[in-house]
């Protein structure tokens, strides 16, 4: 008998796959979003306002008198314009003061009234109450002034303020007037 062809088998081999590149590309990928997730977290800012105000008549009262004595409200007008005054415009005893931007200006008035609400704070035996500014932008101001009115917030230290879009009438007079 002739020598018949045998069938040529092919040799197996130990098949062994490397995974060294898929564990650091796993690692990369875990790191990550590990990375992104704690970026994307929501800062949180405490505010503390005054106790909620009741309107009585149409007259607002404040319930405790030290948050009273605290509130600075900063009216934003166009033409780089600030008004301010402490309180309740209605029962105010000081008139409502316009001031400009700056070290001589807005910063001043704050400096020093952040200095009277301290001591005042203190002497009634609620240390560290600072004051409570509501910066109230008027749809003729513009952007650039807000920006400026949250520098001065920094500058001065103030820690606890709002931005507020509703204007009491009494508020809308007194930008009408000015």
């Amino acid at each position: 008998m002739k020598n018949l062809p045998q069938k040529v088998r092919s040799k197996k081999l130990n098949s062994r796959v490397d995974l060294t590149a898929m564990v650091s590309v796993s690692f990369l990928l875990i790191i990550f979003f590990m990375v992104t997730t704690e970026l994307r977290k929501d800062k949180i800012v405490d505010l503390s306002l005054p106790e909620k105000e009741e309107k009585n008549e149409g007259i607002i009262i404040c319930r405790l008198e030290n948050d009273y004595q605290r509130k600075i409200t900063v009216l934003l007008d166009e033409n780089d314009k600030i008004i301010t005054y402490s309180g309740s415009l209605i029962y105010s005893s000081a008139l409502p003061k316009e001031y400009n931007y700056g070290k001589n200006g807005i910063r001043k008035e704050l400096f020093e009234r952040k200095k009277t609400i301290l001591e005042y704070s203190n002497a009634i035996g609620k240390p560290n109450s600072g004051p409570i500014v509501i910066i109230k932008p008027s749809k003729k101001s513009n952007f650039k002034n807000l920006v400026d009115i949250l520098d001065e917030m920094t500058i001065t230290g103030i820690e606890t303020y709002a931005i507020v879009d509703e204007f009491t009438p009494e508020e809308s007079k007194l930008l009408a007037s000015n």
